[in-house]
Order: C-alpha cells, then sequence, then structure tokens
C-alpha cells in the first residue's frame, strides 16, 4: 500500500512538475477546508424535522344501492 502512495506522489510530480506542487498542495489544503466548513455549516442550519400527523383512515361508506 505504501508503495503505491509513493508511486503517485512521483507521478504527479513527473506530470506537474516541482514548481506546481506547493500551488497543488495548497488549494487541495483550501479545498478540504472548506468543503469541512460547508459541512458545518449545513449541519448547524438544518431544520429539525417536522413531526406530522399520522393521516386518518377514510370512514368507510355505505355501498351504493341499485334499483331494479
Amino acid at each position: 500500500m505504501n508503495e503505491w502512495i509513493i508511486v503517485g506522489i512521483v507521478a504527479i510530480a513527473v506530470i506537474f512538475g516541482a514548481t506546481k506542487l506547493p500551488e497543488i498542495a495548497r488549494n487541495l489544503g483550501r479545498s478540504s477546508g472548506e468543503f469541512k466548513k460547508g459541512l458545518k455549516e449545513g449541519d448547524e442550519e438544518e431544520p429539525a424535522p417536522k413531526t406530522t400527523p399520522a393521516p386518518q383512515p377514510a370512514e368507510p361508506t355505505d355501498p351504493p344501492t341499485t334499483q331494479s
């Protein structure tokens, strides 16, 4: 598992170059922070679930009468 992480880091370094890596890491940190902040705000703003009364069953009706 650790080998794959190292291979991934090396591959990213080769693709983007050493000068872009700090910028990419900074942006990932910012986006992660914003994501966590959004989750926290979503939990705080979520209203309590409203309880609605259970629907009452319809009263039975008399069957229609047929006249012959």
